[in-house]
């Protein structure tokens, strides 16, 4: 941050989450949902995104009715992130077991034995930016790829929120060599995979029935390294979150590359998807996922 205005608006940042973050845990959800609805009301475009991603995905089996109040429970669980994220500013180590249940750890021992380090499959989906918490209590040291925020205040307070368990950042764009560095010292190098790239940076899978764009990054770096891809993702259920690290992800390699980075992209969009479709209003459904089209005929022809 440069100007006097960027830091001001820091300051007014900090301040909001410090004084969110003095309410208890059950008090702060149910204010976070009031401004996630507050923001529904408000917020017509993003609502309109919301409802639109939704009827595509659950239209044939969810009526008008069913959709919209689905994309307000949406809303109130982005509400529900900003408390959680102000809230877990004033937690000690010592609180975690507390509020955090990990399970499936042996996966990710298992991978570890591999001495490759780990690449980590996630999404928006639950309270992904708590994840860093959850590396935390596992242990291992935790690298994440991530796109800087545009405006510069917010971004500088996300750094210090994403980073203050020891988590690495690093920048999406030119990530790869960084990424091979973290893979090298043995850490697991953390990946969101459910949002919308340019067609030149990535392939076309099938996500909720529709060809959606996604970045080939996490596939090219398990083809070329060997490093294996676990899946974790942390959703919100009651007073508790709860982190499930699946089993490792088998990698397909047929020796066509162009045909391998497609399939496995697809098999780690479809983990994304079978983990949304169970918890469908803790997906970030406000996101034009589906912004890029296909500049090709869609499925590729085989």
């Amino acid at each position: 941050m440069e100007s006097q205005t960027e830091k001001l608006f820091y300051m007014i940042i900090n301040t909001f989450f410090s004084w969110l973050g003095n309410f208890s845990l059950t008090a702060g959800q149910r204010i976070g949902s009031l401004l996630g609805l507050l923001l529904f009301i408000c917020d017509s475009k993003h609502r309109n995104i919301a409802i639109d991603n939704l009827t595509h995905a659950f239209g044939r089996e969810k009526g008008p009715e069913e959709i919209r109040d689905l994309a307000q429970r949406v809303f109130r669980n982005l509400g529900c992130i900003l408390f959680e994220i102000a809230w877990s500013l004033k937690l000690s180590e010592r609180d975690f077991p507390r509020y955090f249940d990990i399970k499936g750890l042996s996966n990710l021992k298992k991978a570890y034995e591999k001495g490759k380090g780990v690449l980590v499959l996630t999404g928006h989906v639950g309270n992904w930016e708590l994840l860093t918490i959850v590396a935390g209590m596992t242990g291992y040291p935790l690298s994440i790829v991530v796109r800087p925020l545009d405006f510069s205040p917010l971004n500088e307070f996300f750094v210090r929120v994403r980073s203050r368990f020891g988590a690495r950042l690093i920048p999406k764009q030119h990530s790869m060599r960084a990424v091979l560095r973290s893979l090298k010292r043995g850490e697991m190098v953390a990946v969101l995979l459910d949002q919308n790239v340019d067609w030149y940076d990535g392939v076309f899978v099938d996500f909720f029935g529709r060809p959606a764009c996604s970045n080939k990054g996490l596939a090219l770096l398990a083809l070329h390294t060997g490093a294996p891809v676990v899946p974790v993702f942390l959703v919100r259920d009651r007073l508790c979150l709860k982190a499930e690290f699946g089993p490792e992800m088998r990698l397909i390699q047929t020796g066509d590359e162009t045909k391998d980075i497609e399939a496995n992209t697809q098999q780690y969009t479809k983990a994304i998807e079978s983990v949304i479709r169970r918890h469908p209003d803790q997906w970030f459904w406000v996101h034009q996922r589906w912004k890029t089209r296909p500049y090709q005929p869609w499925p590729r022809k085989k």
